[in-house]
């Protein structure tokens, strides 16, 4: 009876906060109804949706042996507690996408993003995470492109490898770009994220060889060690090491290259479960510690339901209307085609028992989509005249604060070149214009939230902007491991040798191609004229997006394919949205006449200019400029339209196996079940029984 008494109360909440949000217009609305709104909906998708996929549809049993129990290596598979297992899982998938593009998509209103975020989450980004997770899990840890190799066939499989590669390249790049965006020239930050290196590994040896186990107690050391670095950030950056810690963006993009190198090689242990557990326990501290803030300042949204930008296509921040491109903004956060790369990555290879696929993969994707609503929040409550002087490029608002002040009083807004001073100054920056990314503006909207409960704005921005970073750094880190296995996988198949994941040389080899394609890609943004970030993120959403048609078009095979086609509904009602949304977008950005939008368009008029002997066009100030806009154009429109065209492939291929599958039995590539020796609890909290039997004696 109290359960039922509580569960009516939290739909009471959030029905509540729900109309709130809908019927509200024109007067100031708390951002704290955002906040109820996205917490009850997530309790009671949790508590009933979830599990019903897991106990029903995937029937999930912890009698049998996970892949990390049965091919423990100590490097790339290896039973991992749980709690450090969401934490390496939640830090793997929470990169730059939760936290840039609702900053980016606040440009249409805050009721769009807020429901995509939530309802988008729901029903199709968390369920996606949970399904590939299972299923991966039963077929020894096997990357997505490899599955749908396997269980779709050649044609198919083989276009679900290529584009799932190619697409990773993408993300990684745009989610690097977003790091030195946020810590370019910026000493504070760069030596603060530099120092949580170091602190990883020292977690990863004290657990492995000084406190074996002890987790919570290697928390407790890493989040003080955290704060540490933070405030010694300060001092170093008021000290005569600045210099030394002041890095260019290429200078940043030479070292993120190197970094995921080395990241991608060391054993799991060592670097990459530490850091991402020490970055979920910094995440998911700062989320709570925001939501809380929220509730204590109860700040008003100065972003209205609805700007005139989504319904006229004319955002600065982000070119095309609400409809579809609110939805490839938004992409971590609500649906996420990366996480299936993870969840089909190092994930699968560390779960100790079945049960714990609800809380690490819809649980962490919930978590996740709570991060993207902070983000959004954080943006909204900020003058508006400040969120578009730091989110246009730098071409467009000029090369001092009284011509910024000018582009962004012709939007319709205002900023004086005093405020924009007196923020930067209030946060210890030398300026905060065109600090693209969405980093930036997050770092100022956390600041304005925290700083109005306690402490100082700049020892909060630059809290938030080590935050961040750690959010993506540790999904450049995974990225680099995972597509190291997505390339090892795809060799593998005509050179076996090359798909073992413990032979060294493919191990080297595979990891620097890996790096190298998505530094390009990142090298290429840095110098990109137009902004980089402005340039890149449509492409990332796409890409991103069409990668989670990839993984609902696997996840709907396997369901038909091993008897659970009743249930297929759970995968093809967000895979028809997917797919509709993402391909409409493509075909805009590949043919639209605008050059704000469509990437061939854009392309033709500075090729068209260049033929004229024009030596600057728009936010392209010479020739070079505007010969790397005529190239970036090119391979992004190119890019935009494989990728459509591989989703396309796999879908027609896809649909011709379920046609089969629905008429006849078929097999899978399904382990064959061996019997579990091992036990551990299923939630991130142990139930009393859970406690009683781990209190027994063995």
């Amino acid at each position: 009876m109290r359960q039922k008494v509580i569960w009516i109360l939290v739909s009471a909440v959030g029905a509540l906060a729900w109309t709130v949000l809908a019927l509200a217009r024109g007067e100031h609305v708390s951002a704290a109804w955002i906040l109820f709104a996205a917490l009850a909906s997530y309790a009671i998708a949790y508590r009933f949706y979830a599990r019903f996929i897991v106990h029903r549809v995937l029937r999930v049993d912890d009698t049998r042996a996970t892949p990390a129990e049965l091919k423990n290596n100590g490097i790339d598979f290896h039973p991992t507690d749980r709690r450090v297992l969401f934490g390496h899982h939640f830090a793997a998938i929470a990169g730059a996408g939760p936290l840039v593009g609702p900053v980016l998509a606040a440009q249409w209103g805050y009721l769009p993003g807020t429901l995509w975020i939530i309802l988008g989450v729901i029903f199709a980004g968390a369920v996606q995470d949970l399904v590939v997770l299972f299923f991966s899990m039963r077929r020894s840890g096997r990357s997505l492109g490899q599955m749908a190799r396997d269980e779709i066939g050649p044609v198919g499989g083989v276009a679900a490898l290529v584009g799932a590669l190619s697409i990773m390249v993408i993300l990684l790049a745009v989610l690097a770009l977003v790091v030195v965006n946020a810590l370019a020239n910026s000493p504070w930050g760069t030596f603060s994220i530099a120092m949580t290196i170091p602190i990883a590994l020292f977690m990863g040896f004290y657990l492995r060889y000084l406190r074996f186990g002890k987790v919570m107690e290697v928390s407790v050391i890493g989040a003080v060690l955290l704060v540490l670095a933070v405030v010694s950030g300060r001092w170093v950056a008021e000290s005569g090491w600045a210099d030394a810690f002041t890095w260019s963006p290429e200078t940043l993009t030479l070292a993120l290259v190197g970094y995921g190198f080395v990241a991608s090689v060391l054993p799991v242990w060592m670097l990459l479960a530490p850091r991402d557990y020490l970055s979920a326990f910094m995440k998911v501290g700062v989320v709570v510690m925001l939501a809380v803030g929220i509730v204590a300042a109860l700040p008003d949204l100065r972003t209205p339901a609805f700007t005139s930008f989504a319904w006229n296509g004319d955002g600065p921040v982000v070119a095309g209307a609400l409809f579809p491109f609110v939805f490839i903004t938004i992409a971590c956060g609500a649906l996420s085609g990366f996480h299936a790369l993870v969840a089909s990555g190092t994930t699968p290879k560390l779960v100790e028992k079945e049960s714990q696929i609800r809380v690490i993969g819809y649980g962490g994707m919930l978590t996740e989509s709570f991060v993207a609503i902070m983000a959004l929040i954080a943006a909204c409550i900020i003058d508006p005249g400040l969120y578009y002087a730091m989110n246009m490029p730098a071409t467009a608002l000029g090369p001092t604060l009284e011509s910024a002040s000018r582009a962004v009083t012709d939007l319709g807004f205002t900023v004086t070149p005093d405020q924009l001073a007196a923020t930067a100054a209030s946060v210890g920056e030398s300026t905060l214009v065109a600090r693209t990314g969405g980093a930036p503006t997050l770092a100022v909207g956390i600041a304005e939230i925290l700083a109005s409960v306690v402490g100082s704005k700049a020892f909060w921005y630059h809290f938030a902007v080590m935050f961040e970073a750690l959010f993506i750094l540790t999904t450049v880190d995974a990225g680099t491991r995972i597509g190291r296995f997505m390339l090892q996988d795809t060799i593998g198949n005509v050179w076996k040798k090359f798909g073992d994941i413990s032979w060294k040389p493919g191990l080297y080899l595979s990891s620097a191609a890996v790096v190298g394609a998505w530094g390009y890609f990142l090298w290429a943004g840095v110098k990109d004229p137009l902004g980089g970030i402005n340039q890149l993120f449509p492409l990332f959403g796409i890409s991103n997006q069409l990668l989670a048609a990839i993984a609902l078009i696997v996840c709907t095979t396997l369901l038909i394919k091993t008897g659970r086609a009743r249930y297929a509904w759970v995968t093809i009602i967000p895979l028809a949205w997917d797919i509709a949304v993402t391909l409409t977008a493509s075909w805009q950005k590949v043919f639209s006449s605008d050059p704000k939008i469509g990437f061939f368009a854009q392309r033709n008029l500075y090729q068209d200019a260049l033929d004229a002997g024009k030596t600057s066009l728009g936010n392209a100030k010479s020739v070079d400029a505007m010969e790397r806009v005529v190239l970036n154009s090119t391979v992004d429109g190119v890019l935009a339209a494989f990728f459509a065209l591989l989703v396309i492939i796999i879908l027609v291929d896809a649909i011709r196996v379920w046609v089969f599958s629905l008429r006849r039995r078929v097999k899978t590539t399904e382990d064959p079940y061996i019997e579990s020796e091992l036990w551990a609890p299923s939630g991130l909290i142990a139930t009393a029984d859970e406690r009683r039997r781990m209190k027994a004696p063995s």
